[in-house]
């Protein structure tokens, strides 16, 4: 993380909570044992908290949050919440943007440090820097504009911000995206590569004029020629749990349950946004499904909380929900934020003790700000230069 995250070392831990406030001491007890726990220091923290959810938590912890969302969502909510502090059920990515669009007197908690996002580690700051100095050297970046999927780092996000980017989510990439065309003729665009060629090839651009420049590569493993000819250059990333849907799990859906619409997240392969029914962000599939008549049935690519949570919600409407591949899709960095480590942070903050803040360096979140309210401005039209 580079030094973005302010961990106490365990030592220091040791010393600062009180042996019944261990963390230890929670992870020994089961799961519902700690409802009562949670929802006793919920109401004696009042609005002093919110508690932020990711839609890809699970039930056990997603419940009890006062905002449930995508990324995009989220973003907002700590744009705008006053509240003192943040409790963000979800990854380090995502803590880091609420520390950077909160008040300086806010603070954010992650209730499992360990809750990271392997696609934004595959976009490490010193890599991304070294590949600009190569597309600099080939006198490329005078008219290329850095682009980072929210899944990065906020370094990653800093960087474009200084080098006149800004950030995006699978909500509102299109229009970062036009946005960024607008002002130069090519993208750098990190770190999804599927994201990005999804979004770019359902704008016209064709496969030919995007290529992937993968860091672990002499200049990217890319020749200068495709470089010049390339419209996006897309970081050679990708997420483990939406690279796992393939083809062919399209193919069985359409042979063995005819007439059930077929809806993808963007962060899927190219070859399965093709053939689905219908490709677009959590809060778009949620939707989708929600405006469907009963009687509608739909196979989701997407992450297993998300597509059981939807099942149960739709059932009684008379509308069928599965996920798209049978084996199912979980997002392990997200699942290891459980109800011991949601009540283990509230009770802290209970006894006046915060753990786990997260808190990103000045320099960084100066910059991760400038592209983070550029993302937020694109839907209302107010970003200028």
């Amino acid at each position: 993380m580079n030094g973005l995250l302010e961990i106490a070392p365990a030592a220091a831990v040791a010393e600062n909570v009180a042996d019944t406030c261990s963390l230890d001491n929670y992870l020994a007890q089961p799961d519902h044992t700690m409802d009562a726990r949670i929802a006793a220091a919920r109401e004696k923290l009042g609005t002093d908290v919110v508690l932020l959810g990711h839609h890809y938590q699970r039930d056990e912890v997603i419940r009890f949050a006062d905002f449930t969302g995508d990324s995009y969502k989220l973003s907002k909510v700590a744009a705008e919440t006053d509240a003192k502090y943040m409790l963000f059920c979800g990854v380090h990515f995502m803590a880091e943007t609420a520390d950077v669009l909160g008040w300086p007197w806010q603070q954010v908690i992650l209730p499992d440090l360990n809750a990271g996002c392997s696609m934004a580690d595959m976009a490490e700051i010193g890599q991304v820097e070294d590949c600009w100095d190569s597309l600099e050297r080939a006198g490329l970046t005078g008219d290329l504009i850095p682009l980072t999927y929210m899944n990065s780092a906020a370094a990653i996000k800093a960087f474009c911000g200084e080098r006149g980017g800004l950030v995006c989510t699978s909500s509102n990439a299109r229009g970062a995206f036009e946005w960024a065309f607008a002002r130069a003729e090519k993208i750098l665009f990190l770190p999804d590569q599927h994201l990005g060629r999804n979004t770019a090839f359902a704008m016209g651009i064709a496969l030919n004029e995007m290529v992937v420049w993968d860091p672990y590569q002499i200049n990217g493993g890319v020749t200068p020629e495709r470089l010049k000819a390339a419209k996006v250059i897309l970081w050679k990333g990708h997420c483990s749990v939406h690279q796992r849907f393939l083809p062919e799990h399209v193919d069985r859906v359409r042979r063995e349950e005819p007439g059930m619409q077929v809806i993808v997240h963007p962060e899927c392969r190219w070859e399965v946004c093709q053939k689905a029914d219908d490709v677009g962000s959590t809060e778009h599939i949620i939707h989708a499904i929600e405006r469907a008549p009963g009687g509608s049935s739909f196979a989701v690519g997407t992450e297993i909380h998300l597509v059981n949570r939807l099942a149960k919600r739709f059932a009684p409407l008379g509308k069928r929900v599965i996920t798209l591949d049978d084996a199912g899709c979980l997002c392990t960095t997200m699942y290891r934020i459980s109800p011991q480590h949601l009540a283990w942070a509230l009770e802290n903050l209970v006894e006046g003790r915060v753990v786990n803040r997260i808190k990103v360096d000045d320099d960084v979140k100066q910059w991760a700000k400038v592209a983070l309210d550029r993302m937020l401005e694109i839907s209302t039209g107010k970003v200028g230069a």
